[in-house]
């Protein structure tokens, strides 16, 4: 089994695979659902991938959970807390998570489920309505 650590950013991630002890650069992602999709493509079902939690990781998970055994996340607060580093690369923060999986130290962060995902939209699209009714209601009641 290959431990995939990914150091995500808004443009790519670093990618780092850890086999046994031995850590192995995979290269950067770019971070886009076609680069994505073809790095998955290349990942094994045996696979364990760990990246820590931001903006995009919901659809970092749906784009590679299907190619792979486990997508685990990672509290990046708790991370920095646990892996104090004085040199800090993106290859090594992969290297670190990857390592913090192995070693059963990795800090994960509940990842909502696809119903989960669709209520908050529900509720977060009820609420946009709900207040552009407001704004109405006020602006009739103002030119009356």
């Amino acid at each position: 089994m290959r431990i995939i650590g990914m150091d995500i950013h808004r443009d790519f991630a670093e990618v780092v695979a850890l086999e046994g002890n031995a850590l192995t650069h995979l290269g950067r992602v770019e971070m886009s659902r076609d680069k994505l999709r073809a790095f998955a493509a290349d990942l094994q079902a045996a696979d364990h991938v760990v990246l820590e939690s931001t903006g995009n990781t919901v659809a970092v998970v749906d784009l590679l959970s299907p190619h792979v055994a486990r997508v685990a996340v990672a509290n990046p607060l708790q991370v920095h807390l646990i892996a104090k580093a004085k040199t800090k690369t993106d290859k090594i923060d992969a290297g670190v998570l990857a390592k913090l999986y192995a070693a059963g130290f990795l800090p994960e962060v509940w990842t909502p489920d696809d119903a989960t995902l669709a209520r908050r939209r529900q509720v977060a699209r009820r609420s946009q309505l709900v207040k552009q009714r407001v704004r109405l209601k006020g602006v009739a009641r103002h030119r009356s």
